[in-house]
């Protein structure tokens, strides 16, 4: 089980039945308790899920919603998919398959964003600029769980800068394209670089180990996410990016 501010992901080891349920409950009622409201259960393990399984995901959804909160799934093996099919599930619960995620598309050079804004982060105000960005994403065409989750990604994001760099020097940006949202969070650190497959590129000390979990959860939330140096100057700039589908498609 791994806990940051108000995310909780708990790894499920074995099946996902009468058994283990209580278990599973306790520790997703402990983490409503102390403030969690993004609830991430990690499927990759788990091979069958009972009547008392489906009932723990369909009753912590509908708890955790109430709570203006949200409960996805992920590693789900392809029987397990199928499952939550049956049970109808997955038409409102973010659930997404085992592997790596597929590849983004490169991004058109002659496209142009829709709009785009920046700002400075008051490091005493983070929860000021995680509000703004609520309500930048809002304006886009992401659903309002997909807003929930670059919402929280990106507070991560700016959760690392403000912790490990100068927190005096941290600027949110985001870019709206016709098929994605594109958030950089850049700071005026010592620079910090972790790979797509997420090897980090630093020591392993205390604070990496808790970068590395902010960085893990990052890779959860978003479609990519991608930690480099900045090209010029010192400092590191962490992108993320989640795709939509316009509305005109759908309706087409």
């Amino acid at each position: 089980m791994d806990k940051s501010g108000n995310i909780l992901v708990i790894p499920i080891e074995g099946d996902l039945d009468v058994m283990s349920v209580p278990r599973v409950r306790a520790c997703i009622l402990d983490g409503m308790r102390s403030g969690v409201r993004r609830v991430i259960l990690s499927l990759g393990d788990v091979s069958y899920v009972d009547s008392a399984g489906m009932g723990l995901i369909m009753g912590t959804a509908s708890k955790l919603r109430e709570a203006g909160g949200l409960l996805s799934l992920v590693n789900v093996s392809a029987s397990i998919y199928r499952m939550l099919v049956i049970n109808r599930l997955v038409e409102f619960i973010p659930v997404s398959g085992h592997g790596p995620k597929p590849s983004i598309p490169a991004l058109d050079p002659t496209v142009r964003p829709l709009w785009h804004s920046t700002m400075r982060v008051d490091p005493n105000r983070l929860q000021d600029a995680r509000q703004r960005v609520e309500q930048l994403f809002s304006r886009t065409e992401l659903t309002p769980d997909e807003v929930f989750d670059l919402t929280l990604a990106s507070g991560e994001a700016l959760g690392n800068a403000v912790d490990h760099t100068c927190a005096e020097g941290v600027l949110l940006s985001v870019w709206v394209y016709p098929d994605r949202v594109v958030v950089e969070v850049t700071d005026c650190g010592c620079g910090f670089e972790s790979s797509a497959e997420g090897e980090d590129g630093a020591a392993k000390g205390s604070h990496e180990c808790e970068r590395g979990r902010g960085i893990k959860l990052m890779r959860m939330l978003a479609d990519s996410v991608e930690i480099r140096r900045k090209p010029t100057g010192a400092g590191t700039v962490v992108r993320l990016v989640k795709l939509f589908t316009p509305m005109a498609a759908v309706r087409g």
